[in-house]
């Protein structure tokens, strides 16, 4: 999602932040080669697909550029709750005045438009609605992470997705670092067996204050229903909060390595910077895995000095070290790697771009990232659920909970 720039001073082990590369994040792209034409629909691979956009916020337009570089896609239509941002999006890709659609069921107005394919970069809490009503309206899918922000709307997801294979439709989650080379491969040396049997682990997301601007936003008019809108980062239903919406990354990469999800977790966690939303700016957790694995899991996005998105794996012949934008290393006794993955936001967007319309021009509809992206989506809420009770809470507890959040979206028009 969408996150503003930041200031701060570089660290040693960050040379690139997350929230200071989106400072400029349309300015540049990755160029994109596309190889290997087929036939799909009666089109060429090399054709470009009609996809319209779901989301015109700053990750919305961003990422539209990125679709634009890839070349192999033209924008059709696209949809937002407020006006200036599809007149802006919609003037920058030269999408008709017509194809251009307001309100929270502009979406559906959208899916009536003969598209390819749809990328939907709205407020998580919209996820799991739009993405089944594309999957319905036979569209391909592109969304961005995280998939829900509660344990009915990761199920709604996991059913699209089901769904989209059933009807030849691809469904692909961007997760930027499951689209890195250097993480691939580090992670299947994991898998085989390289650093030996896995001990523990850890994972972490540290920055500093996220969502200034909607906070200072909310602050003059709080309650006003579109204001409030604009300001989901600091609402928990339509965020999911803090652990969901972004610490996701870390638990992402903890369930890709250790290739299971958690039986259980402890946490607390709490709110310091201040902000008049309800989300929490802290969590830790710790998470128990099958085979006596403990992930120590802990999170802030309050005060200054240090920025770190990081998984690491300890085993009995070696460690996995792996840092979001920094470096994946693996040592272990009878190898040592290392390397420095480059700007991971734009480069893991780019790349599953690439795959997205590859998979489409192939007719490839397995759909993998669905289930394990659903799987990070209800660890992180297993996390959220245990630090709100400061308890021990199962995973079989929570999914017999099914918990739903509801957002309040009186005032706002249809």
């Amino acid at each position: 999602m969408n996150t503003p720039a930041d200031s701060r001073p570089r660290t040693a082990a960050t040379p690139v932040t997350r929230r200071r590369f989106l400072a400029g994040a349309g300015a540049s792209a990755v160029a994109l080669t596309f190889i290997n034409p087929a036939l799909v629909r009666g089109a060429a691979a090399n054709a470009k697909l009609d996809i319209g956009l779901i989301g015109c916020g700053g990750r919305g337009k961003w990422i539209a550029r990125l679709f634009e570089q890839h070349g192999g896609y033209r924008f059709a239509a696209v949809a937002d709750y407020f006006q200036e941002r599809v007149d802006d999006v919609g003037e920058a890709f030269q999408v008709p005045a017509n194809r251009r659609f307001t309100g929270l069921s502009g979406y559906r107005r959208l899916l009536e438009q003969k598209l390819d394919a749809v990328v939907i970069e709205t407020p998580p809490y919209f996820h799991p609605e739009q993405a089944a009503a594309a999957v319905d309206a036979g569209k391909h899918v592109f969304l961005a992470k995280p998939v829900a922000v509660d344990v009915p709307g990761c199920a709604t997801i996991e059913d699209s997705g089901r769904k989209a294979t059933a009807k030849k439709l691809c469904f692909l989650v961007d997760f930027q670092t499951r689209a890195n080379n250097l993480y691939q491969e580090a992670i299947q040396r994991v898998h085989a067996g390289e650093i030996g049997k896995l001990i523990c682990a850890e994972a972490a997301y540290h920055c500093g204050p996220t969502w200034e601007h909607m906070d200072q936003l909310l602050r003059k008019d709080p309650t006003n229903p579109e204001v409030r809108l604009r300001a989901w980062g600091v609402d928990r239903v339509l965020s999911g909060d803090v652990i969901t919406e972004q610490n996701i990354h870390a638990l992402d990469v903890a369930c890709w390595v250790l290739d299971a999800r958690p039986l259980r977790a402890y946490g607390t966690g709490g709110a310091t910077r201040g902000f008049v939303g309800n989300c929490w700016d802290r969590f830790a957790v710790i998470f128990y895995f099958p085979n006596d694995l403990v992930v120590s899991f802990n999170s802030h996005q309050s005060g200054w000095g240090y920025d770190d998105i990081l998984f690491r794996a300890f085993g009995v012949k070696g460690v996995l070290d792996t840092h979001y934008f920094g470096h994946v290393t693996l040592k272990a006794k009878e190898f040592h790697s290392d390397a420095q993955v480059p700007n991971l936001y734009q480069t893991g967007a780019a790349a599953n771009i690439a795959t997205f319309h590859d998979q489409i021009t192939r007719g490839e509809c397995a759909n993998l990232t669905v289930p394990a992206s659903v799987r990070s989506n209800l660890t992180t809420i297993l996390g959220r659920m245990a630090a709100y009770r400061n308890a021990v809470v199962t995973w079989d507890e929570m999914m017999a909970a099914n918990e739903k959040f509801e957002a309040d979206l009186k005032g706002l028009k249809a």
